[in-house]
């Protein structure tokens, strides 16, 4: 079993930023032939996700639709202001758990792993454990 984190800078109040290519190299660098990747968001603005990767204009909708469905302008009584930055993270969620096979993520073929930040900008961490199946292969 191996952990980190993964680090992650955001840039706006509310965007979905791919960790795919960081979490490939991780597998790759320790030579993981099959497992289980699990991680988890320890933040309670920002959630994880998978979904389409391929045409950015599917994270600016989702981004869209969250702000729809979780209006701004409810009379939230958390103190500070970002009531729907909660709401939207209890909608995505804060873990994840994926199959690694032959060294690679099995994800569909327009899949991405998302971090997304709903209370930005921040600097955020998703901490990341990988349990390789007991006997890996030698090829």
């Amino acid at each position: 079993m191996v952990t980190g984190t993964l680090k992650i800078t955001t840039s706006a109040q509310m965007e979905m930023i791919s960790i795919t290519a960081e979490i490939d190299n991780i597998i790759r660098n320790l030579s993981v032939f099959s497992g289980i990747l699990y991680l988890f968001n320890p933040h309670t603005t920002a959630g994880l996700t998978i979904n389409e990767g391929a045409d950015p204009d599917v994270c600016r909708d989702i981004i869209m639709g969250l702000q729809h469905i979780v209006p701004n302008n409810l009379p939230y009584r958390h103190g500070e202001g970002n009531s729907p930055a909660h709401l939207m993270t209890l909608l995505t969620g804060s873990a994840l758990t994926l199959h690694i096979d032959k060294g690679r993520l099995q994800l569909g073929t327009w899949q991405k792993i998302f971090f997304c930040e709903y209370d930005g900008p921040r600097t955020r961490s998703v901490h990341w454990k990988i349990i390789p199946d007991p006997v890996q292969p030698t090829s």
